[in-house]
């Protein structure tokens, strides 16, 4: 492992000063010579001091004097102390410089009064004056997140060498109070989506009505580190804008987002959601923005299996936050408010109609299931969408925590949600490790592909996919263990295990002296499809990975050990390549292509082996299973005919003693022999692909093409020599006549 001042001294940014970063050196000096010290810690019973009385001794009974060491303890906390000022200073000092930047490009963008026909040249210089300030921005984050691990680490090494002097816990509780640290820099995200928004001359699409077109829908839920946050949002905004939310002190790129779950004493709807039973619920209460609750969305999403033809659904209808008493005791005035509807919104009979059903249902499953509130999410939701273009929205949750909502009395439905003024127990909150990224996609027509900025972000290595990820399910897994009967599969990736054990779960983890490393259940055949891994083998460090990446291990870029670079590495790489140009290089992309080997013999090719984390997980109906086998039967049945006829012609070859005839028969049955062993190989090879959803493609386009040929080629001989047969026979009776 490559030690921190190493990595820290590689990776300072070329254009940054060097004394501008955490002098970890000198800080790592000051705990060496004080840890010979061996400094004796103060008695913390004393409450009284003398001013004559003379100094403590050392153990030899010898007073310490400035001779022994000019450096003392004092001197470790005025170095830390500066240092914080001296990266605050620079950042904030960074952010004023970059914000001046952000407002020229903006007031040149002005200039062109939203026409960018005939002024390709003077938007692309533009656009390359945004992309500069960009990665200035990335750049900075790398700068603030280095320094701060930097004080992470040395701070730590004190408490290690210092035990009697521990500081860490006080100067990370500092940190994140200065405003290097806890400062809100959306704005920067906001400008510069604008921005890219009128170069790209974005203009909100027309609402399509016609329900009856027909579109493949499809979301994906990935895993984003902390530290690829900035990266991902800047990925996205270059091609979709952001959303917009208001708040108190002007637009930013994120809203606060609250939604309690229902659920009865028995989890029926966790359990529900979580087995993936047709038709299962989930009830929840959403509202948007800080503070106290105004407008409530009422919803519901109903699960459908994709495999029968039919799509999962949310319904929602709105209601004041004083009504929601109502809707939980079934009192709702649905009569009133359905003529209020058609005499103040002009709403049709029709979606009154609909309305009234969504709402009755909704009160009736509320006092049929006894539903009370269980657990809230809350995160920072940013929105990219073209406003009414549903091709392409994706989500990105931050500070994402889940809180339970079990034990205080709810008044009869007055009360739904805990008093955010109380403070939480450790056991009723579980902050989330990642960001969560959803991506939505509606593709048809002639948009039957993602966009390729699509495809090359899900194969940067930022995203990690996680099939079916639901919060709801993992808050309810994690606060309440000791009521649900089984758990997502999740539960056992290391990179959330920290935080699960922090929030009181621990007891639906596997132990960790496990021999498997997870628990009982789907893991211990699907283990692959965690993240991070398990604990007995994380990929703490791996990339997310999609099918398209294993191009990247032929082309032998990354670290020796795996082929590939690792986040963190791409994360601190060189300035000379910017993470831009690593993550999106269109070279480092492509189709994955087996060798012949692989082809040949897939099932023992190296296409398995799991060198890296996954992102893509392919997509699972149950009867993929039978058509394997009924592909198998078809290959067989193939190769028994040809064998049965084979067998045939030998029977009558010795009758006729044809030798034309033997070596047709004797052709045919290693071709037979090979359509067998050839079904068997893929059918195993198939089966193992389902097993392990492993991306990519699971035909086998090249080996039905050398049987087919092979077995063309042997008929093709055998016309042949009836051919010549005949003309022999031909000629022989010309020459008798």
């Amino acid at each position: 492992m490559v030690k921190f001042g190493l990595r820290l001294d590689q990776n300072k940014a070329s254009d940054y000063p060097p004394d501008a970063y955490v002098d970890y050196a000198k800080l790592k000096e000051i705990i060496h010579v004080l840890s010979k010290k061996k400094l004796a810690g103060a008695d913390p019973t004393t409450r009284e001091v003398s001013l004559t009385a003379p100094p403590p001794t050392n153990a030899a009974g010898r007073q310490l004097t400035s001779a022994d060491s000019p450096i003392t303890e004092e001197d470790f906390y005025n170095c830390i102390d500066s240092n914080l000022s001296k990266v605050e200073a620079f950042t904030l000092q960074r952010v004023t410089d970059l914000r001046a930047d952000i407002a020229i490009v903006e007031k040149e963008v002005n200039a062109l009064g939203g026409i960018t026909e005939g002024k390709e040249g003077e938007v692309e210089a533009i656009r390359q004056k945004a992309d500069d300030a960009a990665k200035s921005f990335l750049t900075l984050e790398k700068y603030v997140n280095i320094n701060f691990m930097g004080f992470h680490k040395i701070l730590k090494k004190h408490d290690k060498n210092l035990p009697l002097h521990a500081c860490k816990q006080f100067y990370i509780n500092r940190m994140h109070n200065q405003a290097w640290v806890r400062g809100d820099y959306s704005d920067v995200v906001v400008r510069l989506s604008a921005i890219y928004s009128a170069l790209r001359n974005d203009h909100a699409a027309e609402e399509n009505k016609d329900a009856s077109q027909s579109f493949l829908r499809s979301t994906t839920k990935y895993w984003v580190r902390t530290e690829d946050v900035s990266k991902v949002k800047y990925a996205i905004l270059k091609h979709l804008p952001v959303f917009l939310q208001k708040t108190s002190t002007g637009e930013s790129d994120s809203q606060l987002t609250n939604s309690v779950y229902f659920d009865n004493d028995q989890l029926e709807l966790y359990h529900g959601r979580l087995d993936k039973t047709p038709g299962a619920i989930a009830y929840r209460l959403r509202w948007y923005g800080a503070g106290d609750p105004k407008m409530v969305f009422c919803e519901r999403k109903t699960h459908r299996d994709t495999w029968t033809g039919e799509a999962s659904v949310k319904e929602r209808f709105i209601v004041d936050e004083s009504e929601v008493k109502s809707v939980l005791n079934d009192t709702y005035p649905i009569e009133e408010k359905r003529a209020e509807m058609q005499a103040k919104k002009g709403a049709t009979e029709a979606e009154v109609d609909d309305w009234e059903i969504l709402v009755r249902e909704m009160l009736q499953v509320v006092q049929v299931k006894q539903l009370v509130p269980t657990m809230r999410t809350q995160y920072m939701r940013t929105a990219f969408q073209i406003p009414f273009d549903a091709t392409v929205r994706i989500s990105l949750d931050t500070n994402l925590c889940m809180i339970s909502e079990r034990g205080y009395d709810t008044e009869g439905g007055a009360k739904w949600f805990r008093d955010p003024e109380k403070q939480l127990a450790d056991n009723e909150i579980t902050r989330f490790p990642h960001a969560v990224l959803e991506v939505k996609l509606e593709l048809g027509g002639a948009n039957s592909e993602p966009p390729q900025w699509v495809t090359d972000l899900q194969n940067s290595g930022m995203l990690y996919e996680v099939h079916k990820f639901s919060k709801f399910i993992h808050g309810c897994a994690v606060l309440m263990p000791e009521y649900v009967r089984s758990v997502p599969y999740w539960v056992d990736d290391a990179s959330i295990r920290d935080s699960v054990l922090r929030s009181g779960g621990g007891r639906i983890l596997v132990p960790a002296d496990s021999e498997t490393g997870v628990g009982p259940g789907a893991n211990e055949l699907y283990n692959h499809l965690l993240p991070f891994g398990n604990i007995k083998e994380n990929k703490l460090n791996n990339p997310g990975r999609t099918a398209n990446t294993v191009s990247l291990i032929k082309s032998g870029k990354g670290d020796k050990a795996n082929g590939l670079m690792t986040t963190g590495d791409k994360y601190y790489a060189d300035a000379d390549v910017t993470d831009e140009e690593q993550l999106f290089n269109a070279s480092l992309q492509g189709c994955c292509e087996d060798t012949c080997a692989g082809w040949l013999f897939p099932f023992c090719s190296g296409m398995n082996e799991e060198v890296l984390a996954p992102t893509s997980v392919q997509k699972i109906e149950p009867k993929i299973f039978f058509a394997n086998e009924r592909t198998f039967l078809h290959w067989l049945h193939a190769g028994v005919t040809l064998y049965t006829i084979a067998a045939g012609i030998l029977a009558f070859a010795s009758d006729t003693h044809s030798i034309g005839a033997h070596w047709y028969a004797m052709a045919l049955l290693p071709i037979s022999l090979g359509f067998c062993l050839y079904a068997l190989h893929i059918f195993l090879w198939r089966a193992e692909k389902i097993k392990t959803r492993i991306p990519g493609r699971w035909d086998d386009s090249r080996g039905p093409l050398i049987l087919g040929s092979i077995l063309a080629g042997v008929l093709f001989v055998n016309f042949m020599m009836k051919c010549r047969e005949i003309q022999r026979y031909n000629e022989m009776m010309a020459h008798e006549l």
